[in-house]
């Protein structure tokens, strides 16, 4: 299988110049899997310690029209985030399209709350779990950005079955815990990790550290982006993965 990562430039609109390239580059590489950034579209709320309502829908609208342009897509399955209204605040919702078909996936369960990423005051989850699915021929699980700081679900995704984490990020300049963190989730579960994250510096100077990333199951790095290549693909074999989990530490009891 084939997978594509990338690094998502901050400020994305679906309808840009900027993402026709973006999409032209895709449509090259011909992935069987495509795993972007977490909410890809748009600006970055949880910048602000306050929510604002209308920011709030005007990213909902932003996502919603992102939906069409990757629905446009030649690849077989997409897997992206994207805010949705959950009452007071918004749930930020993992999700696969694959032939336009949409399937809501998992919803981000924990978050920072500190300057440049408040996300506990602009989000809250809506549905609960850390579910195994099948998405475009391999078995997945996510994990949101911060998410991937918490091991027992990476290693609680290897157990139900999964070969493969993907990993949507928007973090910052600091690079070196992610790495960790997802070195760390390949040798916990036996799965395959690729993860995608946003990149560049907003109008009011945040920074997204780009860095898109893949593990072997057994931990061993696989790929990353890098300065000249912000969207890279991957082979992956789910068979590995199946294999690794029999092995130390997977098989060990908790």
């Amino acid at each position: 299988m084939r997978i594509c990562m990338m690094e998502g430039p901050v400020d994305l609109a679906p309808d840009s110049p900027t993402w026709a390239g973006i999409a032209e580059r895709i449509a090259e590489l011909e992935p069987d899997l495509l795993v972007t950034n977490e909410m890809p579209f748009g600006e970055w709320l949880a910048g602000s310690p306050v929510y604002d309502p209308a920011r709030a829908a005007e990213s909902v609208r932003m996502h919603e029209a992102g939906l069409t342009a990757l629905a446009v897509l030649p690849v077989p399955a997409i897997v992206s985030s994207r805010p949705i209204p959950a009452g007071d605040r918004l749930a930020n919702e993992a999700f696969a399209l694959q032939g336009g078909r949409y399937t809501r996936l998992h919803h981000k369960q924990y978050f920072p709350e500190e300057p440049g990423f408040f996300e506990a005051t602009w989000f809250r989850p809506a549905m609960e779990g850390f579910e195994v699915v099948d998405v475009g021929g391999i078995r997945l699980g996510v994990q949101l950005c911060t998410e991937l700081m918490f091991n027992e679900r990476s290693r609680r995704y290897g157990r139900d079955g999964a070969e493969l984490i993907v990993v949507p990020r928007a973090s910052g300049a600091s690079i070196g815990r992610w790495l960790t963190a997802g070195a760390m989730a390949a040798i916990t579960s036996g799965c395959y990790v690729v993860s995608s994250n946003r990149a560049g510096r907003t109008a009011d100077g945040q920074v997204f550290g780009g860095r898109a990333f893949a593990f072997q199951p057994n931990g061993e790095p696989l790929a990353q982006s890098t300065d000249t290549e912000s969207i890279v693909v991957v082979d992956v074999d789910p068979a590995r993965s199946r294999a690794q989990q029999s092995q130390y530490p997977c098989y060990v009891k908790e």
